[in-house]
């Protein structure tokens, strides 16, 4: 292939990966759980996203301001990401599916092989 059409090939997806690259930086801010119970900071840490916690309503089911999911996703579809989080606090893996818009997400975890699994609603702050 002469190099001009590699160079084109190259450039191409590039714009056919870019939409797939903003989905992850959508996910980047402050997030406020639906149940107004806690809010979340998404940011790069390294090469995951890390979600930490930045206010807890009531600290007494086991959360706490400063805990961390450290999240291993990448872009699934558009607007939708997929991948693992791990909770240090308990030694957990999940298995983690993130739809995200503009100004809301919602996530699902599960862990035991999909047998038990939580979604939550977060509205970007």
């Amino acid at each position: 292939m002469p190099f001009a059409g590699r160079a084109f090939l190259g450039v191409g997806l590039i714009f056919v990966a870019a939409p797939a690259f903003a989905s992850t930086d959508l996910i980047k801010g402050s997030w406020s759980r639906g149940d107004g119970l806690a809010t979340v900071r998404i940011d790069r840490c390294g090469a995951a996203m890390c979600a930490v916690n930045t206010w807890v309503k009531d600290p007494s089911g086991g959360e706490k301001t400063g805990d961390r999911l450290v999240m291993s996703i990448s872009p699934s579809a558009d607007g939708k990401l997929a991948g693992t989080a791990y909770d240090p606090q308990r030694n957990l893996t999940y298995q983690i599916d993130i739809s995200v818009a503009e100004r809301n997400m919602k996530t699902r975890g599960c862990v035991l092989g999909g047998l038990l699994c939580k979604s939550v609603g977060w509205t970007k702050r």
